[in-house]
């Protein structure tokens, strides 16, 4: 009977213990009009950066992309260090986000000359707040190549999980060119 009821017992605790777990897994889904998540990495300069100090003041462009340096990320990056004094008029910050570190942001950024601020987010814990699929199986912190524009309001007002590298910039313009309309 003892054994019983500590196999019973050890059960209830396994299985407490492992429900916030799964809870801490679940998926998260944004979509346009929802709130955007409040979330913080060391930026390229090693410096905590937070969303709370920038939404608000500025429309931000929050893209994630898979690592540092390789083809498609630098083209998407080039496309956006390109465009930033357009959107820098209309009132735009960028922000790149991967699970690269703060020592590989800085060199991408000094590579191509990039004038806008990238978050090492090298637990994925950016990239799981935002629902942003993870490529490479568990535990893995390199993000799929999605695009998010937040507005002044820190509402989600745009939303692209098949981002193409090359067109990214040209269609946050568009988006951006449409919110300043409203």
């Amino acid at each position: 009977m003892r054994s019983l009821l500590a196999a019973a017992v050890s059960s209830w605790v396994l299985l407490t213990a492992a429900a916030p777990a799964a809870e801490e897994t679940k998926p998260v889904v944004l979509s346009v009009g929802d709130e955007a998540p409040e979330f913080a990495a060391l930026d390229d300069e090693g410096e905590p950066w937070s969303s709370i100090d920038h939404v608000g003041k500025k429309i931000l462009v929050v893209y994630f992309y898979p690592k540092d340096m390789t083809s498609g990320c630098t083209v998407q990056a080039c496309a956006y260090r390109d465009a930033l004094p357009e959107l820098a008029e209309q009132d735009v910050e960028i922000i790149g986000v991967s699970g690269d570190t703060v020592e590989s942001h800085q060199q991408f950024k000094e590579k191509e000359r990039l004038n806008f601020t990238l978050l090492a987010d090298t637990e994925g814990k950016v990239a799981r707040a935002f629902g942003v699929k993870m490529l490479g199986g568990p535990g893995s912190v390199i993000a799929s190549r999605w695009t998010f524009v937040i507005d002044q309001d820190g509402h989600i007002a745009y939303k692209n999980e098949q981002v193409s590298a090359a067109k990214d910039a040209a269609e946050v313009m568009k988006v951006v060119a449409a919110l300043r309309q409203k």
